[in-house]
């Protein structure tokens, strides 16, 4: 609790220095209007700032992760996108201060008694509108985001080719889903349409590489009839991400995590699914086979580690092909490719390419680039492929900028 009241105070502090600086242009700009609507946005101002400092103050002296899943998200997401849209004024008053130090200075050194054009103490009205404008842009885009970009799910095909796919897999359609994040989920109509997009395009088996939930079980229940309807002839077949093993929330007993994993593992039971733990399936057709190997949550540095590739690969030395099924990205080149050449084709997701970027044409940046060597997308090196789903859900922000959701259809195609 001493720690978490060092950190309310801490946020509280920072929050408020922001809110008093940018204050100041609300001053500026509103000081010649009409005193009516001058009071209203003035005091106006300073609402959002009282509701992000309530909504810290409930996470701090009471249990956030009681009553509604949307009351924690929408008050963590809110007070980022809000105090992250000031610092967009921080910075262009920081310029209006400058020049006005300067020209401080320069009057007070000045050897004549010649006087700088302008009043080196007035706050530029000019920079003021400019700094609140800057201040709304990214709070439009964060709304847009929510809105329109939250559901619009879009359908990636790739083919992969593979020198030793059977023939009676050639033309295999798979598809992926990843990310699910149910407890994040706003529009349940919206979350059925994209459930219908992926059996559209029937696929003959589905993967859903992981984060079924955000922090417990009992947030995909209500979403339990939806995501069961994702059927396919050949199966569909699931792992675990990180985010469902309860490890970003505070149990009160070991026993209650214990059985909160227990639930989920039950729900991939309810939803249909066929829940790899370390374990292989094998596919046949006309004789043939290929493997499908999933392991659990397993990423670098402090991402969870619970993935054992050794045990999951057992038994699958005679196969022709090899379908991993890793949540995390970054085990591919960590303890896929330095061991395991045999291992075809890597299908993740978790980074849901930050939910922010730019894609278009040739362009394909993210702020997710400069964390993760493979975010989204596919990927090759020699005769071993990856794939990173950008993501069904959303986590934290519960939008999308720039990045929409992912539904992925591969064809398997024997080069």
């Amino acid at each position: 609790m001493k720690y978490r009241l060092m950190t309310l105070v801490v946020f509280i502090l920072v929050f408020l220095l922001i809110d008093a600086y940018v204050f100041q242009a609300i001053l500026t700009v509103s000081q010649d209007w009409q005193p009516v609507w001058r009071q209203i946005f003035r005091y106006g101002y300073w609402v959002p700032t009282a509701i992000a400092t309530l909504g810290m103050l409930w996470w701090t002296f009471s249990d956030p992760y009681k009553g509604t899943d949307y009351l924690r998200i929408y008050i963590l997401a809110g007070s980022a996108i809000l105090y992250f849209s000031k610092l967009f004024a921080v910075l262009v008053l920081v310029v209006d201060d400058l020049q006005r130090g300067v020209r401080w200075v320069m009057q007070k050194f000045s050897s004549s008694n010649h006087v700088l054009p302008g009043d080196p103490i007035t706050r530029s009205e000019f920079l003021s509108r400019t700094a609140l404008a800057a201040s709304a842009v990214p709070i439009g885009l964060s709304v847009y985001g929510v809105l329109t970009g939250a559901h619009d799910y879009r359908v990636k095909k790739v083919t992969i080719s593979l020198p030793h796919l059977p023939s009676s897999f050639n033309g295999l359609r798979i598809g992926q889903i990843s990310d699910i994040h149910s407890g994040s989920f706003w529009n349940k109509t919206a979350v059925k349409g994209g459930v219908k997009m992926m059996l559209d395009e029937k696929p003959d088996l589905i993967f859903f590489t992981g984060d079924l939930v955000n922090n417990e079980t009992r947030e995909v229940n209500e979403y339990l009839p939806i995501f069961e309807k994702l059927k396919a002839p050949l199966g569909v077949f699931s792992i675990t991400g990180n985010h469902d093993y309860g490890d970003y929330r505070a149990w009160k007993t070991k026993e209650e995590k214990q059985k909160n994993f227990k639930d989920l593992i039950e729900a991939h039971k309810l939803l249909g699914y066929d829940l790899l733990m370390n374990e292989n399936r094998t596919l046949k057709l006309n004789g043939e086979h290929l493997s499908i190997i999933g392991i659990e949550n397993w990423g670098t540095g402090r991402f969870s580690k619970y993935g054992k590739l050794e045990q999951a690969c057992r038994g699958t030395e005679e196969a022709a092909v090899k379908i991993l099924l890793s949540h995390d990205p970054t085990s591919w080149d960590a303890i896929v490719r330095p061991a395991y050449p045999e291992i075809d084709l890597t299908l993740s997701g978790h980074t849901h390419g930050f939910q922010f970027g730019v894609e278009t044409g040739h362009i394909k940046w993210s702020p997710c680039q400069y964390v993760y060597k493979q975010w989204a997308g596919y990927y090759r090196e020699g005769n071993q492929h990856l794939y990173v789903n950008r993501g069904f859900g959303y986590l934290g922000y519960p939008g999308r900028i720039g990045m929409p959701p992912e539904l992925t259809i591969f064809e398997l195609k024997r080069s």
